[in-house]
């Protein structure tokens, strides 16, 4: 199969866009080269998008993440040469900074990077001295009651964006970024939204109850992410938003290592389980009730 045929692509999932047509003519090149089914087909405001199996797109992902450090790498050039193609690339063409931007936006939508920008302000604002007081507005409430949800609503969620340490705001933020944005091109800004809203009250409101409000991290709502992308991939194969099982059982693993307290830092380990929950419960709701009907 020639990388711009006009085969159906149906069957297959996108798996990266890319604005040079060199570069994605190279990486549809390899993919084949690995005996990956690889389709290259243009679009007029996205520029080129590659698609791939569902099964693959695991696999995809970690050869791409690979090929955007060394694209002039000479197995590139012979994945091309053994096809009967020749693909020059320029300095022009392919950057590492370039290339990095394009497959960020191009994997998230508004709603993820909303909250990645959200999550990392916060962050950057605690580092230049201002934690105190950025903590103070987003904790959640020292005393529960009906008036003080009346006076402060978004305390319910507000934990959620405040992170602690460079470690805690990177896992948190980068594990959103990629299951939230694959959330988000599957299924929709308002399956996401509701994910984010319903997971970040359910784990803040039992981590209140279990230790009091001195808690805060994107966790909950990564974990509720985790058991949307875990269930919805095993009722709903067809889609192709799935997460590996290895990375299951790691996630998971991590969980059970926070309730043994055998971790070297603090865990908000009833915040971790609820969403967990929530999610694996939200994807069940989604695919049994609501149908996977992407919803815009």
């Amino acid at each position: 199969m020639t990388s711009e045929s006009a085969q159906n692509t149906d069957a297959l999932q996108p798996l990266v866009q890319l604005k040079d047509h060199n570069i994605a003519l190279l990486f549809s090149n390899y993919l084949q080269s690995l005996g990956i089914q690889a389709q290259l087909k243009s679009h007029p405001e996205q520029g080129y998008v590659i698609f791939c199996p569902a099964d693959k797109i695991a696999q995809g992902k970690v050869e791409f993440d690979a090929f955007i450090l060394q694209p002039y790498a000479d197995k590139y050039q012979q994945a091309a040469w053994d096809r009967g193609e020749t693909v020059t690339l320029n300095a022009d063409d392919f950057s590492l900074l370039k290339s990095f931007k394009e497959s960020f936006l191009a994997h998230a939508g508004m709603v993820t990077l909303l909250v990645f920008s959200l999550c990392w302000l916060v962050f950057l604002g605690s580092e230049l001295g201002w934690a105190q007081t950025i903590f103070n507005s987003l904790q959640f409430y020292p005393q529960l009651s009906l008036d003080a949800f009346l006076a402060e609503p978004l305390r319910l969620i507000g934990p959620a964006f405040f992170h602690f340490s460079w470690l805690h705001i990177v896992f948190n933020t980068m594990w959103w970024w990629q299951l939230g944005g694959s959330i988000e091109k599957t299924l929709g800004k308002a399956t996401l939204i509701n994910i984010l809203l319903i997971s970040a009250i359910v784990s803040n409101l039992g981590q209140y109850l279990v230790s009091g409000s001195n808690f805060g991290g994107l966790s909950g709502v990564v974990y509720a992410l985790v058991g949307f992308v875990w269930w919805f991939g095993y009722l709903a194969p067809e889609r192709g938003l799935t997460l590996s099982k290895p990375l299951v059982g790691f996630l998971l693993f991590w969980l059970v290592l926070g309730f043994v307290d055998l971790l070297p830092v603090n865990v908000a380990n009833t915040a971790h389980l609820l969403g967990l929950l929530s999610g694996c419960f939200l994807a069940l709701f989604t695919v049994k009730v609501i149908g996977t009907t992407p919803k815009k």
